[in-house]
C-alpha cells in the first residue's frame, strides 16, 4: 500500500519531480545495494560499520540488570538455545540474579564455554546440556538431568530457533520441515514435559517463547519461520489460559533487529540489511541483548504475575514503522510541505464550488 503513495503516477511523485526533489520509492530494500555479480562474498559490515539516526540518543540502551537482587534465588530457570545470542544474555541476567540455570542446546563445546563464562560472572551454577530439542526423548533426558542436579524448572524460556532467507519455491521439504521441527515442535515437546510435571507435583511456573512481530503481518522469504513463530504464540496463549488455573503463566516477547552470533549470517548475508533496520527504526538504532534479557527476566519474575497469555513486541516501533499505509511519507523532504499543504488547500477550494 505504502508504495502506492509515492508511485511515478501520484500527485505526489509529480509534485516532487515538478520541483526536482524526488523522493526514494518506499521499499523494504531501500539503499541496500544489489550482490555483486560473482557468488563470492563475504558480510563485512558490523555494528561498528552502522550508522545510527540523529535522534538515537534520546533512545540510549539502558544495560544493566533491572530487577532488584536475588529477584531469582532459589529458582530453576531452563533455557534453550543457550550457548550464544540472546540466550546467553537471557541466561546471564538470570544467573545474575540469583537463579539456578540450565542451558540447552546442540553443541555442547558451546554451551560448556558460555556456562563457565556465566558462573564466572555471577557466582552462581550453571549446567550444560546437549540436547535436540526436535526430540522428545532427548527432551525428557535434558529435564530428567535438570530435575536431578537442580530440581524441577520454575521458569521455562523458548529460545531455540532455526531461521534463514529464502524465496519459498527454492526450499526443499525438508527445509520446510526442519523449521517447523525446531521453532514449533520443539517448543510443543519442551512445553508438554514440563508442564505436565508442574502440573502433577502442583507447582505452577512460567513459559516465555521469543517470537517475532511478524507473526502479525506474515513475511515472504521466511515462510517456515513465519508459520512456525505464528503457532508458537498462538500455543502460549492458548495454555497461558488453560493452564492459568493451574498456576502457570505463559507469555512470549517479539524482538526487533538485534544483532547477534549466527543470525544475521544467515538473515544478513551481504551485511547491508542490518542499516536498513537502523534506518526506518523511529529509534534509530538497534536493540541490545540485554534489553531484551531485561525484558524476559521481568516477565518471568513476580513482578510480572498478572502478565499472562500476551506478546511483548520489543522493537523500538519497528512493526508500527513498517506496517503504517502512510509511512513512506517521511522520505518527504520539510521544504515539500509547504507545497503540498498548498495543493491541499487548493484541492479543497475546488471541491466547494
Amino acid at each position: 500500500m505504502a508504495n502506492r503513495i509515492l508511485s511515478p503516477r501520484s500527485r505526489l511523485w509529480e509534485l516532487a519531480r515538478c520541483s526536482k526533489l524526488k523522493p526514494k520509492r518506499f521499499s523494504p530494500l531501500i539503499g541496500v545495494t544489489p550482490l555483486p555479480p560473482s557468488s563470492s562474498f563475504s558480510t563485512t559490515m558490523s555494528r561498528s560499520e552502522i550508522t545510527k539516526g540523529p535522534q538515537a540518543p534520546h533512545f540510549a540502551a539502558k544495560k544493566r540488570t533491572m530487577l532488584p537482587p536475588d529477584s531469582f534465588k532459589d529458582k530453576v530457570v531452563f533455557v534453550t538455545g543457550g550457548g550464544t545470542g540472546l540466550g546467553k544474555g537471557m541466561s546471564t541476567k538470570f544467573s545474575e540474579l540469583g537463579a539456578k540455570v540450565v542451558i540447552v542446546a546442540r553443541r555442547l563445546p558451546v554451551l560448556e564455554a558460555t556456562a563457565q563464562e556465566i558462573s564466572a560472572a555471577t557466582g552462581n551454577a550453571v549446567l550444560p546440556l546437549q540436547c535436540d530439542v526436535r526430540d522428545p526423548a532427548a527432551i525428557k533426558a535434558a529435564v530428567d538431568s535438570c530435575v536431578e542436579k537442580f530440581g524441577l524448572p520454575d521458569v521455562v524460556v523458548h529460545n531455540a530457533a532455526g531461521n534463514f532467507i529464502s524465496p519459498t519455491e527454492r526450499l526443499s521439504a525438508n527445509a520446510f520441515k526442519t523449521i517447523i521441527d525446531i521453532v514449533l515442535n520443539g517448543t510443543a515437546f519442551l512445553t508438554l514435559d514440563v508442564g505436565k510435571r508442574m502440573i502433577a507435583e502442583g507447582k505452577g511456573g512460567t513459559f516465555l517463547a521469543i517470537t517475532t512481530h511478524y507473526t502479525n503481518e506474515g513475511s515472504g522469504f521466511v515462510v517456515p519461520s513465519a508459520c512456525a513463530k505464528s503457532g508458537v504464540e498462538t500455543m502460549m496463549k492458548s495454555l497461558g489460559v488453560e493452564w492459568g488455573r493451574k498456576g502457570i503463566r505463559m507469555n512470549c516477547i517479539a524482538p526487533g533487529p538485534i544483532e547477534t552470533e549466527g543470525a544475521f549470517s544467515r538473515l544478513d548475508p551481504t551485511g547491508q540489511m542490518m542499516q536498513h533496520a537502523v534506518d526506518v527504526n523511529p529509534t534509530g538504532r538497534m536493540g541490545e541483548v540485554e534489553e531484551i534479557a531485561n525484558l524476559a527476566t521481568y516477565l518471568c519474575s513476580d513482578y510480572g504475575s498478572w502478565i499472562n497469555a500476551e506478546t511483548v513486541t520489543l522493537d523500538g516501533g519497528e512493526f508500527r514503522s513498517l506496517a503504517g499505509e502512510f509511512n513512506g511519507l517521511r522520505q518527504i523532504p520539510e521544504e515539500m510541505w509547504d507545497m503540498m499543504e498548498q495543493m491541499i488547500r487548493g484541492t479543497n477550494k475546488k471541491s466547494k464550488l
